[in-house]
C-alpha cells in the first residue's frame, strides 16, 4: 500500500503526524488565509483553500466528525455565535447572512487532518506528500526519542497568549473594584496607628508617675528621722527643777 494510502485510511497514522504538530505544512503548500481572530477558519473557506466544493467538506465533516472535533473542530451557536460575529464583522457582512443558528469553525490542526482526509483535492495530496517527505527526512537524520515533546506550534502558541490576555482582562476590574476597599482599610489603619502612638505617650506618662508614687510610698514606710540628741560635757549632771 503506498504511504498516501495509509495516511487515508489508518487513523493511527494520522494521529502519529498530528502529533509531531506539522502545521506550518499548510502554508508551505499554498497561502492559508484566516479570520480576523487568526485562528480560525469557515467551511467556505476550507473549501477555498482545498480548492473543493462547499459539499465535499460538509459530507467529510459528517463521516469524521469525532475525529475532527478531537483536533479543534467546533460549532458555535446561541449568545457564542453573537459575540463571535460581533468580533469578525467581515465574516457576517460577506457570505455569512446574519441570523444564521450555527457557525462551523476549524482551526489549523483540523485543516491538516482534512488534509490527510480529503482524496479528490490536489492541494490535499501535496500537503500528503510533504508530511510524508518531512517525515521520512526526519528519520533519515536521527531518530526522534520516544519522550521528546513536539514542538510548540503556532496555533498553540496564539491559543497560550489569547488565555493570557483573557486572565488580564478578568483581573482589571477585580483591582478596580478592590481599589474604594484598599482605600478605605489603609485609612483605617492610619487612624489606628495614631491612636497607638497617643496610648504609648499616655502609658509612659502613667509610667512616670507610678515611679513618683513608688518613691514616696517608700518614704512614708521608713518612718520620720531621729531628732539629733544634744551635746553634753563630760561629768556633768543634768540639771535638776527647783521643787515648790
Amino acid at each position: 500500500m503506498p504511504p498516501e494510502a495509509v495516511l487515508l485510511e489508518s487513523r493511527a497514522m494520522r494521529d502519529s503526524v498530528m502529533g509531531l504538530g506539522r502545521v506550518g505544512v499548510l502554508d508551505k503548500v499554498k497561502a492559508l488565509v484566516l479570520l480576523p481572530d487568526g485562528l480560525h477558519v469557515t467551511t467556505r473557506m476550507v473549501a477555498d483553500y482545498f480548492e473543493v466544493g462547499d459539499r465535499a467538506v460538509n459530507s467529510l465533516m459528517r463521516r469524521h466528525r469525532a475525529e475532527l472535533s478531537e483536533h479543534g473542530m467546533h460549532v458555535l451557536k446561541g449568545s457564542d455565535l453573537r459575540v463571535f460575529e460581533s468580533s469578525n464583522l467581515k465574516l457576517s457582512a460577506e457570505s455569512y447572512p446574519q441570523g444564521r443558528a450555527h457557525l462551523t469553525l476549524y482551526t489549523r490542526r483540523t485543516l491538516l487532518n482534512i488534509a490527510m482526509l480529503l482524496r479528490d483535492s490536489e492541494v490535499a495530496r501535496a500537503v500528503r506528500t510533504y508530511l510524508l517527505d518531512v517525515e521520512e527526512s526526519a528519520r533519515g537524520r536521527v531518530e526522534v526519542p520516544r519522550q521528546t515533546r513536539p514542538a510548540p506550534t503556532v496555533e498553540s502558541l496564539d491559543h497560550r497568549l489569547t488565555r493570557v490576555e483573557s486572565s488580564l482582562a478578568d483581573i482589571g476590574p477585580a483591582l478596580r473594584d478592590l481599589g474604594p476597599v484598599i482605600g478605605r482599610i489603609s485609612g483605617r489603619l492610619d487612624r489606628l496607628d495614631r491612636r497607638l502612638d497617643a496610648t504609648n505617650r499616655v502609658v509612659c506618662a502613667m509610667s512616670e508617675r507610678l515611679s513618683d508614687l513608688a518613691e514616696d510610698v517608700r518614704e512614708l514606710r521608713s518612718g520620720p528621722r531621729p531628732l539629733p540628741r544634744p551635746h553634753r560635757h563630760p561629768g556633768s549632771r543634768p540639771k535638776r527643777r527647783d521643787q515648790g
